[in-house]
């Protein structure tokens, strides 16, 4: 049974992600893809993707500072789509464990982008991590 919310996330984050990255193509804001959907998405895709719209400027921010020989407009766009998601869910979804974020962000980058990709999204996004949480305030240590 407790493998379903898990699955159902993981669908919600793919999902997240085709939705962001169509956003980037298209150059409109992710709520814009969001209204032209003819049926809503789970709610997890919905928070994801408008957190991710509200929240932009101080996630690309965080990316930016960790970013050690990168600007976030010369990464590959599924990268930065998926540090983006993860980076907000690190920022807004406490109760998502920072090792699911992290796992799940690298899976993706492995299976949708660059063979390089998962390692750079790892390494990004645990330095990122040890800024917005640091160790005590995790939900898995709970």
């Amino acid at each position: 049974m407790s493998r379903a919310p898990l699955s159902t996330r993981r669908e919600a984050r793919v999902r997240a992600l085709s939705l962001l990255y169509e956003a980037e193509s298209k150059q409109v804001e992710p709520s814009a893809v969001l209204a032209e959907l003819p049926v809503a998405p789970d709610p997890y895709v919905v928070d994801v993707v408008r957190g991710v719209e509200a929240q932009r400027s101080q996630i690309d921010q965080l990316v930016a500072s960790h970013a050690i020989g990168w600007t976030v407009d010369r990464m590959p766009v599924v990268d930065r789509a998926l540090l983006r998601m993860a980076t907000f869910e690190l920022l807004a979804r406490p109760d998502v464990p920072t090792g699911v974020i992290i796992s799940e962000a690298v899976e993706l980058a492995t299976q949708y982008s660059t063979e390089e990709s998962g390692r750079f999204v790892n390494g990004m996004l645990a330095t990122i991590a040890t800024v917005v949480r640091p160790p005590g305030l995790d939900a898995a240590g709970s």
